[in-house]
């Protein structure tokens, strides 16, 4: 029986685990790998729907927690769903807003039915189970919904992340019991921090209950990349090779494309637009900071091989000169510049993985970044 997501791979590399793909959702078919801008509070922060549009994203993020705080999911609900309500008609993705109470710190508590807090907003008390979040993300529309998940930070201990390996699975199955909403398509997660052994087995056990995608959670939380690569190469090996693979909370460039080399279909992350409110760009040769003095009379764009709006029409200059006057332009450039980025780098590795020529742009984005004149992208 078919589900309202369907996911079906059209190319692969043959060296790689690179794939292009086609995800069917019912606001739009979205082709992969992509990457996803997220809208935290039901706008991607600085940007207008109808300029994400023309820069191409067809698939972006809300968050739970913060939508059930504020507003309130329900009266999102009652204004038509969070399509209607941020008037944003592509693809939606929530998150199961596990992430952000776990971030809490020692302003959560975890037990075996949810985890209660205290919110961020008034400090009030604060309780989300697995059947809340099914709850919230029902009420909130979404295209796709993310399982209730326990992350644990790093570094831990094989028994911590064994027991939030543990409860992640019995939380994926409360959460398949509570989700009732047929238009919308239930994620499972994997978790297992940077042990090998738990990562495989995760994705064994999440993949035997059937989902129709997975996330890959648990990572870009403070292992170095090699690790990150490591997990993910052992975890794609094991998931189902028809079903869409998306890498939770990961946005830097050679992240992406060293993550669809080993698998991955999707990928989010706020760092286009945290950086891009701090001044900080992406470019192929590395990041840049434009708050700099040294591009005080730059004439050039943020990056001579990107062809979005910014580096159109305005010079390294002109933006700083905006950040420097405090002017609010500098941070919508600056963010608009990075998504467009990310989002025409998924492009482009798609088309290579389509043409058979991902290993070749591959190796040429690495030899670019590893240029003696780059500037690293170590943020």
């Amino acid at each position: 029986m078919r589900g309202p997501v369907t996911f079906r791979v059209v190319a692969e590399d043959p060296v790689t685990g690179a794939r292009a793909g086609e995800l069917h959702t019912p606001h739009g078919v979205i082709e992969t790998p992509v990457f996803m801008p997220v809208g935290t509070q039901g706008t991607v922060k600085a940007m207008a729907p109808f300029e994400l549009t023309e820069m191409g994203a067809h698939i972006i993020l809300g968050n739970p927690y913060h939508l059930w705080l504020r507003p309130g999911s329900d009266l999102v609900a009652s204004l038509g769903g969070l399509h209607r309500f941020m008037g944003w008609s592509r693809g939606l993705l929530t998150d199961s807003g596990c992430f952000q109470v776990f971030s809490l710190g020692d302003l959560r508590t975890v037990s075996e039915e949810g985890v209660a807090f205290r919110s961020h907003i008034d400090g009030g008390r604060c309780f989300l189970s697995p059947e809340d979040s099914m709850r919230i993300q029902e009420e909130l529309g979404s295209d796709i919904a993310m399982c209730f998940d326990e992350c644990v930070a790093l570094p831990t201990t094989p028994e911590r992340s064994r027991d939030a390996l543990e409860r992640t699975l019995r939380w994926a199955e409360r959460c398949q019991r509570a989700h009732r909403r047929e238009d919308q398509a239930l994620f499972g997660i994997v978790q297992g921090a940077v042990f090998p052994e738990q990562r495989r087995e995760c994705a064994e056990r999440m993949g035997a209950l059937d989902f129709p995608g997975y996330g890959i959670g648990g990572l870009s939380v403070g292992e170095s990349h090699e690790e990150m690569y490591a997990m993910l190469e052992v975890t794609n090996a094991v998931l189902p090779r028809h079903k869409p693979r998306y890498l939770m909370g990961v946005g830097l460039p050679e992240n992406l494309v060293e993550g669809v080399a080993r698998g991955v279909d999707m990928f989010d992350c706020v760092l286009p637009t945290r950086n891009g409110r701090n001044g900080t760009v992406f470019t192929r040769r590395g990041r840049l900071n434009l708050k700099a003095r040294k591009y005080l009379r730059d004439e050039g764009p943020i990056d001579a091989t990107c062809d979005c709006y910014v580096c159109r029409h305005h010079s390294r200059a002109y933006v700083r000169h905006l950040y420097r006057a405090g002017e609010i332009l500098a941070a919508r450039l600056c963010s608009w510049h990075n998504l467009h980025f990310l989002l025409r780098l998924t492009r482009q590795l798609r088309g290579a993985i389509l043409q058979g020529t991902f290993q070749t742009l591959r190796k040429e984005i690495g030899n670019l970044r590893n240029e003696t004149d780059a500037v690293p992208c170590d943020f």
